[in-house]
């Protein structure tokens, strides 16, 4: 299933692994920045006692298996930006 076809509001609790199948972390909520009405990133907690998030753009998201509840990418890890 593409990125597309799902609605970002409602992956909270989905599981995301980058393009080498490592995970990255559990989608903790959707963040909106251009517009109010549609997410354009997804912020990932990447452990039960994290403080530190990840930023996962929308354009960087390859598909989407609402099954499985998980969110592949396609960049690596280590391109995604932290933020507090």
């Amino acid at each position: 299933m593409s990125a597309l076809a799902i609605d970002l509001r409602r992956t909270a609790g989905f599981l995301v692994a980058d393009a080498r199948g490592r995970v990255v972390g559990t989608v903790e909520c959707p963040m909106y920045g251009t517009s109010p009405e549609q997410p354009d990133a997804l912020s990932v907690r990447s452990g039960f006692f994290a403080r530190r998030r990840r930023i996962v753009p929308a354009d960087s998201i390859e598909q989407i298996d609402d099954g499985a509840k998980v969110i592949g990418l396609r960049v690596d890890r280590e391109s995604i930006r932290t933020f507090l």
